[in-house]
């Protein structure tokens, strides 16, 4: 068993840092903002600095909304690498820049320690159950270092390339998700508005060559009109904001994923932005003057 840091534990990293703690880990935690009694309770140690989660733990895992917070847990005053000793091992399972995680990973190599990029796929429906996508980026060897550590958190683990190719990996899945939220929802507002019924539409389409996960769970969520978070649209709208950064360094267009982003921006200047990110239907719907289910 391992002493473990975690550094983050928002919707996604409580019910990751209970997946280790259950899997018999010491834990020592830091978040921003209150502290879940639930994993005190559970035997996490809390700590009131990032270094001095670092100073008492031979994996340190990051959970953060964004590139920023990741920097300044990793290199502020009392940060990660403040605490850090030959030979640990940092793990940012946050969903990142993919130019910005190439420097942190050589920033912390060059302290004699190794970084993996791990971001995950799967929400807080699969955080909670231990499901998660981990997509990871770094040595093979610090790769199976962490693996029983992955393996707690998630299900399908890969190793797809080095330091920043598993934040690419993310920054693509998120391309995916997005554009299919987007021809799920005007599909079912095209059939809706036409006067077809959209449950009785999308329950045909499952059974063909149209069937996703996404028409399956999202297009649900359009009809249900349930649109409480799993998702948040304003954390879609950082990661295409990444992916359309990225693309502009790289010379490349990515004309879907920036309407994409168009859909969530309008989404969110109607106080959109906490709403789960299958909520861009609605977006559609105001351009239609027609909404699903009507």
């Amino acid at each position: 068993m391992a002493n473990i840091g975690f550094i983050g534990l928002g919707i996604m990293g409580t019910p990751m840092a209970q997946h280790l703690i259950d899997g018999g880990h010491t834990l020592f935690v830091n978040t921003h903002g209150k502290m879940p009694r639930t994993i005190i309770d559970a035997g996490a140690t809390a700590c009131e600095t990032a270094r001095e989660v670092a100073e008492k733990s031979d994996f340190i895992i990051l959970m953060v909304p964004d590139t920023p917070n990741v920097e300044e847990a990793l290199f502020a005053a009392n940060g990660v690498a403040a605490g850090l000793t030959a030979g640990k091992i940092v793990i940012d399972m946050s969903s990142i820049s993919p130019v910005a995680t190439k420097v942190f990973a050589q920033k912390i190599n060059d302290l004699g320690c190794e970084y993996l990029d791990a971001p995950v796929s799967g929400g807080q429906v699969g955080a909670k159950a231990g499901t998660l996508s981990i997509m990871v980026g770094g040595k093979h060897s610090t790769f199976e270092k962490a693996l029983p550590l992955f393996q707690l958190m998630g299900k399908n683990i890969t190793l797809v390339g080095k330091n920043g190719d598993g934040q690419t990996c993310k920054v693509a899945n998120q391309i995916i998700v997005a554009l299919n939220i987007e021809a799920v929802a005007e599909a079912l507002l095209f059939a809706a508005k036409n006067g077809a019924d959209p449950a009785r539409v999308r329950e045909a389409l499952m059974g063909g060559f149209a069937s996703s996960r996404i028409l399956e769970v999202h297009g649900e969520r359009m009809i249900k009109r349930s649109f409480e978070p799993g998702f948040r649209i304003e954390l879609h709208q950082k990661d295409l904001n990444l992916a359309l950064t990225v693309a502009r360094q790289i010379g490349m267009s990515l004309p879907n994923t920036a309407t994409a982003q168009e859909l969530f921006n309008a989404c969110a200047a109607h106080g959109g932005a906490g709403r789960d990110h299958s909520a861009m239907v609605q977006a559609l719907e105001k351009m239609a003057n027609f909404e699903i289910g009507q």
